[in-house]
């Protein structure tokens, strides 16, 4: 369907230009802007969406659009409906596409973001150059449209996003019903690059989402400070696994 007809069917609407940047956690993910969150290690994409879904809250109402290279989309699926549920509550529209390109996947988002007929892109690329990153931060920015990158455990370089985040599971929090059983899914997130805030960079946040509540909160007792030095990333298919 077209963009006109997506409208007529309410899953899409106008929009407004989003606010600035907030100076705090989570720093405008999902909000305003945008920012990259990537794997720490082979096999965390799972831990990495997670979070994204955890921490964002756009700040206005529209479909999402969620973009996958082929290479993720076939490797590790999609992100089911009751997933999106589970953390949003009430998710707004999702709309998929799949391309098979690193090229097709800049030029779909930019294109998303341009139309003004989505709330939030979310993609899944290999990757970003500064040009590229550039180009969409300045297309967010003028149009209102928040972008997220979910990228493997091989990102680094510059970039222009707000932020690049580098997330990794931890074992969940005690069941408070059942030690046996598996409690609320805990992250650390790591900070590497903060344009609103660049004194955080490399501040470590371990996190606890409680699902009763939808609410994403520091664990206390858990934080590390300025994260640790990070192996050397190889490259290697990844499978999304439980967070």
């Amino acid at each position: 369907m077209d963009i006109a007809t997506l409208k007529m069917k309410g899953l899409l609407g106008p929009l407004t230009a989003a606010p600035e940047a907030p100076a705090g956690f989570p720093f405008g993910l999902g909000a305003v802007g945008l920012h990259e969150v990537a794997e720490t290690a082979y096999g965390d994409r799972a831990a990495a969406t997670g979070f994204v879904l955890a921490a964002t809250r756009p700040a206005q109402a529209g479909a999402w659009l969620w973009v996958s290279q082929t290479r993720f989309a076939d490797d590790l699926g999609q992100v089911p409906e009751a997933a999106l549920r589970h953390m949003q509550g009430q998710p707004p529209p999702r709309l998929s596409v799949k391309v098979r390109t690193l090229p097709d996947a800049l030029w779909v988002i930019e294109e998303a973001v341009v139309s003004g007929a989505v709330s939030l892109v979310i993609a899944e690329v290999e990757a970003a150059d500064f040009t590229a990153t550039r180009r969409l931060t300045l297309a967010s920015g003028r149009h209102g449209v928040p972008v997220i990158l979910l990228m493997p455990q091989t990102r680094e370089g510059a970039t222009a996003a707000a932020t690049r985040w580098r997330i990794h599971p931890r074992p969940s929090a005690p069941n408070r019903y059942d030690p046996q059983a598996p409690g609320h899914p805990r992250w650390r997130a790591v900070l590497e690059r903060c344009r609103t805030a660049p004194n955080a960079a490399g501040t470590v946040f371990d996190l606890e989402w409680n699902d009763e509540t939808l609410s994403l909160g520091v664990v206390s007792g858990l934080a590390a400070g300025p994260a640790a030095p990070r192996p050397v990333a190889r490259e290697a298919p990844s499978r999304r696994k439980a967070g």
